[in-house]
């Protein structure tokens, strides 16, 4: 009887154990239960720029110590554009994206759909209705999404109110054909904003729906979008004008801290402080969310350091250098912030990129596969974020989980600095003492009666 007592116990504690450590299907890693994710995407700095050397304390320092630096996060090309597409599809850069698409134009397919690995080939700056996005993912799985775009549509004969797709002319570039010049190629006075920084006008399988005038707007609706868990999107994406991103270190116009003509890490650091404190007031925030900031490649460009890559990124079918001088864009860093699950002060050494950034939002709101958008692995990974071997964030970014978001997972490289002794830096559940103490009880119980 004592045997069977003891058995029967040992099971509920086991029991237990895993029903706080939920296993995926495969036995990996299960993100934990974050619903509501915001990007806000610098310009053109690398890690040290960023983060060493930086004179600017919101983003080196503030930041950092409420959440987790990724101090081995990498661009996947340059210029800018390659890398916002690299996010949101998992396509690689071809010669005109590289270039920023200097002409809006359609993509000229060599093979009309995507290859096994979700590529196409051809060159282009607009992706045919067949290169599926993110934002298709998460509609399809009847998920929100918003773009935010500061100064979009300030100036009228420049770029739409909404979607944002460039003029020319004051008439939006039809990109059939040869497209047309991008009139938002270089800031004004009082319009900063540039279509180049806005991935979501850069395929068709958006600009071809409603959802792009609907779904991508002006930076003020943040803010009014922000005042309810109903009215925040699940995934929202902001794009500060080529002024408070860093991009332009003497701005057109006035920077969001109101100085005229100050930009690069200063201004980026004005719009970070104003911004960030509100989305983290926001009632989505305080329940499940978490905030991204990152940049979209280094500032060395035409260096060697400058086009460095991580994670086996693939170059592609369309450039011999995703990097122009290198494999890919080099060192950037990235910030995760969360409330409830990233623990605030720590750093990261895991190996990440956009591809990999990709596959961490597609893993994060379980976006697996479907007819329509199977992904280029059949496992609803876009393009590149579906290769063999890319790593998504896991245990070293969601680190502060609660018991019910733990599962185990194959040792990664640990988060800094160490949590200190006890059973909340072993990962071992809360319910296991109370159990333990009714096995313990089971077993007094069976000896109290073979005394007896």
């Amino acid at each position: 009887m004592k045997r069977l007592l003891a058995t029967a116990a040992a099971g509920l504690v086991l029991a237990a154990v895993a029903s706080a450590h939920p296993a995926t299907a495969s036995g990996a890693f299960a993100p934990p239960g974050i619903k509501h994710v915001w990007v806000i995407e610098l310009e053109n700095k690398s890690f040290d720029q960023a983060f060493v050397s930086n004179t600017n304390t919101y983003l080196w320092k503030t930041l950092p110590s409420q959440g987790k630096l990724l101090r081995q996060y990498y661009g996947t090309g340059h210029f800018s554009l390659d890398n916002y597409i690299s996010e949101l599809s998992g396509i690689a850069p071809n010669i005109d994206t590289q270039a920023d698409c200097q002409r809006y134009m359609d993509v000229a397919l060599s093979v009309p759909v995507p290859d096994a690995s979700g590529q196409v080939v051809g060159q282009g700056c607009v992706y045919p209705a067949a290169v599926k996005t993110l934002a298709n993912q998460l509609s399809e799985h009847r998920l929100t999404w918003r773009g935010y775009m500061q100064d979009m549509g300030n100036d009228p004969t420049r770029e739409e109110l909404t979607c944002g797709r460039p003029k020319s002319g004051g008439t939006v570039v039809d990109p059939s054909g040869l497209g047309g010049s991008d009139g938002t190629q270089s800031a004004t006075a009082t319009d900063q904003y540039a279509a180049r920084h806005n991935p979501f006008v850069y395929f068709h399988a958006i600009l071809d729906t409603p959802a792009c005038a609907a779904n991508v707007g002006p930076l003020p609706r943040l803010f009014t979008d922000l005042s309810s868990v109903s009215t925040t999107p699940n995934f929202t994406f902001i794009t500060p004008n080529l002024c408070d991103d860093g991009h332009d270190a003497t701005c057109a116009g006035k920077n969001y801290g109101g100085r005229n003509n100050q930009g690069g890490l200063y201004a980026a650091d004005q719009f970070l402080k104003r911004v960030v404190p509100q989305i983290q007031a926001s009632p989505a925030y305080q329940q499940d969310g978490m905030i991204v900031v990152t940049l979209d490649e280094s500032g060395d460009v035409g260096t060697p350091a400058g086009a460095t890559a991580c994670c086996g990124e693939p170059t592609g079918p369309n450039t011999p250098a995703p990097g122009q001088v290198g494999p890919g864009g080099g060192r950037i860093g990235t910030i995760v912030v969360s409330k409830r699950f990233i623990k605030p002060g720590t750093v990261s050494d895991v190996p990440y990129n956009h591809y990999s950034f990709l596959r961490s939002m597609e893993d994060l709101f379980r976006l697996g596969p479907t007819p329509t958008i199977p992904g280029a692995d059949g496992r609803g990974h876009l393009g590149y974020a579906g290769a063999a071997g890319l790593v998504p964030f896991g245990k070293d970014v969601y680190d502060l989980t609660a018991a019910a978001d733990r599962t185990p997972t194959a040792r990664r490289p640990s988060s800094r600095p160490v949590a200190g002794a006890g059973l909340a830096s072993t990962g071992l559940p809360v319910v296991v003492p109370s159990l333990g103490l009714l096995l313990l009880g089971l077993l007094m119980a069976a000896r109290r009666r073979t005394r007896s």
